[in-house]
């Protein structure tokens, strides 16, 4: 059935009001979910809210804490989620490091001891809403082995990117750096279909197209030894860079009750005229190139909001009972 953006978030409100979320942590999350949905992004969307729902009630997530958001240093901004949502605590500083990036020419942002923030390209787009470049680190769960491993060591640990353009987004990218998110996995052993050989391992560290095998194996990073250095990165940063947890200690993302996620993003925020005003030129240049080739585009340009989402009948009826 198609239903409005507008309703997904005003459902996944109520639905986390209802389990125990305070008014404005729900409003921050429900946002999220709305926004994913309207960009095509299911697994980020209403896919994730029965689980936000069930750790409410569980106590995995704190509904109602209140960040603490400080500034150690002149670019440096933290905000301490308190094991509450990963939106709340970007909401509460985003002002705080975009105005400590415009002083300073770039800054940092550490959110530290969230949950699982789900989108990341969700937080850098609202960076370059604010006329800064925006990088996002985050990790999460264990699914990736190293190459030639067998063991989960790390999340699937993504990386986003959001350039700030006329009107628009110049440029934006999410991705995850295993080969693929691990939600196609599970969708695809509940659809009852094989996946792609390059996307994970067996329990012995062999490729396998059996979703189910894969699950009880690991994810492999994209582009091998390359994707593998850019997550480690990623679960430096996220971390290393605000005192949260490794992969390696969280739990699974939507299992219902456990200990909190504790896990951290990391975002550094730049302004593009800081060391001369030839920024949008020079990017022009390489997107005039690209634009130039019938069939290539810059990551993120041919993004289609929609207001109307095609939601099937039975996650709707499911969202429905969430909120009440």
């Amino acid at each position: 059935m198609k239903v409005s953006v507008s309703e997904i978030e005003e459902r996944s409100f109520a639905a986390m009001t209802v389990h125990g979320a305070g008014k404005r942590q729900a409003r921050s999350v429900a946002k999220a979910v709305a926004r994913a949905e309207a960009l095509g992004n299911v697994i980020c969307g209403l896919y994730y809210l029965e689980s936000y729902c069930t750790q409410l009630a569980s106590g995995r997530v704190k509904g109602t804490v209140d960040p603490v958001v400080s500034r150690p240093r002149p670019g440096s901004v933290l905000s301490d989620a308190k094991f509450g949502f990963a939106q709340y605590a970007f909401e509460a500083a985003l002002h705080t490091a975009a105005k400590a990036a415009r002083e300073n020419g770039v800054a940092t942002l550490a959110v530290a001891h969230a949950h699982t923030c789900t989108s990341l390209g969700y937080f850098t787009e609202q960076i370059a809403g604010e006329g800064l470049i925006g990088i996002g680190f985050t990790n999460a769960s264990p699914v990736v082995a190293p190459p030639g491993g067998n063991k989960a060591v790390i999340g699937t640990n993504p990386i986003a990117m959001s350039v700030p353009g006329e009107g628009k987004l110049a440029m934006h990218f999410d991705f995850s750096t295993s080969a693929v998110a691990l939600g196609k996995i599970t969708m695809a052993k509940a659809a009852g279909e094989t996946i792609p050989l390059g996307w994970a391992v067996d329990a012995d560290g062999q490729p396998t197209t059996d979703p189910e095998a894969a699950l009880k194996g690991a994810l492999v990073s994209a582009g091998g030894y390359k994707g593998w250095g850019f997550g480690l990165m990623a679960e430096l940063l996220a971390a290393g860079m605000t005192g949260s947890v490794n992969s390696l200690d969280v739990g699974g993302l939507k299992l219902p009750d456990g200990k909190p996620h504790g896990l951290g993003q990391f975002y550094i925020l730049m302004d593009p005229g800081t060391h001369h005003a030839g920024f949008a030129d020079r990017f022009a240049r390489v997107a005039d190139a690209v634009a130039a080739q019938e069939g290539a585009r810059i990551p993120g340009a041919d993004r289609t909001e929609m207001t109307q989402i095609n939601v099937p009948d039975a996650l709707w009826e499911l969202v429905l009972r969430l909120s009440g």
